[in-house]
């Protein structure tokens, strides 16, 4: 217990954490009659919030969004199913990941070809994959949620002197009151990011599922940190400004998932200038207010160098996704529309309709044994917006992990 004491006091040490000449004791709560500090202990509240949160989630996508997905004409199921072929199907129930060595033999097996049976893979991983409607749910989810903490964000800041000069957010500092409703933007916005850490598990599952985990769990430990430090308020700043883009970001999935292409790439072009202004305008604004104009104001501490060193990390991040957007944006003009999934780590590169046919046919020889997979393979409608998914997959997922993420990031980095 006393090697916790003492771990746990050189970890929390003032000469990190704090300006010079300042205690724990003078920014803790009722400490000072004309300000209200921030209290550590209200980082509990997130977490039974949290539950909160995925309830409203759960009664709107159950009573509200699933419907309208519906009626939209959104599958709740994939039309598209691999052909029964009993011998890959014992294999791929020992493994989901394909095995290069077992092509060959495999492919005598069935006397199909080592690219049939690879198309034949991705097409029967692809059944497991959640359905078009669950995506659409989750999203909707999403967009409903950063639509709300923007305008919410907005609402409160509106009023606030650092919103409109971001100089104010050094002034007095560490001595600077928490209002209402900064605690519950804060809060809320906290509890959003438990949430997403908990029905991680239960969504969707991305490729890029253990990095976000982590970025989530990243996020929550530097917003707590913020908010024990009272570096509210640039905090506050970065939610508001990354949270903007996100919307429009899952809108156009939504419109995606709808079939709705032309009001895709429409909501995509205004993710794109709205990604641009808020990320490469507004943010760098941020970035020289604590690089340039704070130290100008407070006394530097170990703890600032290590906020505004993550500030600066994530608006190269900025840079580099940005490089990636417009790169969509130029490819996606030259085909004429936005190829494939915005996100295409959601779901791997299906096959047409003549594949799965060619599937069918190829199971059907297989020695008599899989003649029910030729029935199976209903073929289905040719989704026309595949052919392009594979080309820019790399882009594409790079560009979803940063917007998806770049609220909580951004935010988290700030503070």
């Amino acid at each position: 217990m006393e090697i916790i004491n003492k771990l746990s006091g050189a970890f929390w040490s003032t000469q990190i954490w704090l300006p010079p000449n300042t205690t724990w004791a003078d920014i803790a709560p009722g400490s000072r009659p004309d300000v209200v500090h921030a209290n550590y202990k209200d980082l509990i509240w997130p977490i039974p919030l949290a539950a909160v949160v995925m309830l409203v989630r759960y009664t709107l996508e159950r009573f509200w969004i699933s419907p309208i997905g519906k009626s939209l004409g959104i599958r709740s199921s994939r039309p598209k199913k691999a052909a029964n072929v009993p011998i890959l199907e014992t294999v791929y129930a020992k493994s989901t990941r394909l095995d290069n060595k077992l092509l060959a033999p495999l492919a005598k097996q069935t006397d199909m070809s080592e690219r049939q049976i690879e198309r034949w893979w991705r097409l029967r991983r692809a059944q497991d994959k959640p359905s078009t409607l669950v995506k659409f749910c989750e999203n909707t989810w999403r967009c409903i949620y950063y639509l709300y903490s923007f305008i919410f964000g907005v609402i409160v800041l509106w009023d606030k002197p650092w919103f409109w000069d971001v100089k104010s957010c050094w002034y007095g500092y560490p001595h600077q009151s928490i209002s209402n409703d900064i605690w519950w933007y804060y809060m809320i916005s906290m509890s959003f990011y438990w949430s997403l850490t908990g029905t991680q598990f239960f969504d969707v599952k991305r490729k890029d599922f253990w990095q976000m985990f982590i970025h989530h769990m990243v996020t929550l430990l530097l917003m707590s940190l913020s908010w024990v430090c009272n570096l509210h308020r640039v905090g506050s700043l970065v939610l508001v400004v990354h949270d903007c883009a996100d919307i429009f970001l899952e809108a156009a999935k939504l419109t995606k998932y709808a079939n709705y292409q032309k009001l895709c790439d429409a909501i995509f072009a205004i993710f794109t200038v709205v990604w641009i202004v808020t990320r490469l305008g507004f943010y760098p604004r941020i970035i020289y207010s604590s690089s340039v104009e704070a130290p100008r104001i407070l006394p530097m501490f170990p703890a600032y160098y290590i906020f505004n060193s993550l500030l600066l990390m994530l608006l190269v991040l900025h840079v580099i996704w940005t490089y990636m957007i417009l790169k969509i944006v130029v490819d996606s003009l030259q085909k004429g529309l936005m190829s494939g999934d915005i996100r295409s780590s959601d779901s791997e590169d299906l096959t047409d309709s003549s594949e799965n046919a060619r599937l069918a046919n190829g199971s059907a020889r297989s020695k008599g044994k899989s003649n029910s997979g030729a029935a199976g393979a209903a073929p289905g409608k040719a989704d026309p917006t595949t052919g392009g998914a594979a080309i820019q997959r790399k882009s594409h997922n790079a560009n979803n992990h940063t917007t998806e993420s770049g609220g909580g990031a951004a935010s988290a980095a700030s503070q």
